[in-house]
């Protein structure tokens, strides 16, 4: 078994035992860390193929986290983690690149718990991932992982940030809480339809490491109160920031894309390739190379599933239908 399944077990075992707004609430301080490694080059190829990603020189945005990914199962899976991680969905993520990694980087990943805020629908807790090269820290992503619960107050029965060192089915789910808000930027423009077929959380699952059930297949996501299984959250913030620096279209872990206007387009690559053209390359030189963004996730995408990537400027949503399942802000470098 993986370290990832692991912790996915230990998680599933001792969430019975937590409950989560209890008083005197507080957070781990330790840290953990993944010594500094070159990233493999084989699941990196695999990863972009499926995301979309075409830039050959730096790492996607969103690979560190994906790669830091175990180390968080790991801390919020401790005794000491005070939320129980059957449960947590993960409501909204960060991301910044103080400079683009690059595939070479010997990368050391730290992930720790930042922060637990009262929330009013539970309790709220804030973890953080870094990357560091010859210990400069060159990426670090911050992310908003909810328990829900009768909120009556901050954790510890106080109005009080909990700081020091808290998913459905063992790894976080995305999006399957009500947004607190209506969603920003609901009328951005279509740019491009995409068609998700239903093996797609087994094929992101199989890149990334996160085969969390509510992911794989209906029968399983059913044990879980979803009607199908749904996306990763992490591939829709991925493949939206790839369709953001490329404007390729269709791209990788889409059946077939669809541009208002213009009818059936191939994108960067036909189904599973990824294969990048010299024009969508320089057509991200051209935007400018997305340098961080903040996303937030919305609503749970069920598999299979018809979705329309919108954005204006730099800002993007993701959604099907009238719903809306992702919406999203970018800063780039000039």
């Amino acid at each position: 078994m993986t370290a990832l399944g692991v912790s996915l077990l230990r998680g599933a075992v001792t969430s019975p035992f937590k409950r989560a707004g209890g008083p005197g609430a507080t957070l781990p301080t330790g840290r953990e860390v993944l010594p500094a490694a070159p990233t493999a080059p084989a699941p990196l190829a695999a990863y972009r193929a499926l995301c979309g990603f075409t830039d050959p020189e730096t790492l996607p945005l969103t690979y560190p986290h994906v790669l830091g990914f175990p180390l968080a199962m790991r801390l919020m899976t401790r005794r000491s983690f005070p939320l129980p991680v059957l449960g947590l969905v993960h409501t909204w993520i960060e991301i910044t690149a103080h400079r683009p990694p690059r595939p070479e980087d010997r990368l050391e990943l730290t992930v720790y718990a930042a922060e637990l805020t009262a929330h009013r629908r539970g309790t709220e807790v804030t973890v953080v991932t870094e990357a560091r090269c010859a210990g400069e820290t060159v990426w670090e992503s911050r992310s908003g992982y909810l328990s829900r619960h009768a909120a009556s107050g901050a954790p510890g029965g106080t109005a009080a940030r909990s700081r020091g060192a808290t998913v459905r089915a063992g790894a976080p789910a995305a999006g399957t809480a009500p947004p607190d808000a209506p969603a920003a930027g609901a009328g951005l423009p279509a740019v491009a339809e995409w068609r998700l077929p239903g093996d797609l959380g087994r094929r992101y699952g199989a890149v990334s490491g996160d085969r969390n059930p509510i992911h794989l297949h209906p029968l399983t996501a059913r044990l879980f109160g979803f009607p199908r299984h749904i996306a990763h959250g992490m591939w829709t913030v991925a493949r939206c920031l790839a369709e953001a620096e490329t404007g390729a279209g269709a791209g990788p872990g889409t059946e077939t894309g669809t541009r208002p206007g213009t009818g059936t387009g191939t994108g960067s690559g036909t189904t599973g390739t990824g294969t990048g053209s010299t024009s969508t390359e320089s057509g991200a030189r051209d935007r400018g190379r997305i340098r961080s963004v903040r996303a937030e996730f919305k609503a749970p995408v069920l598999l299979p599933a018809t979705v329309t990537y919108a954005a204006a400027a730099d800002a993007f949503l993701l959604r099907g239908g009238d719903r809306v399942h992702l919406t999203g802000t970018v800063v780039r470098q000039r």
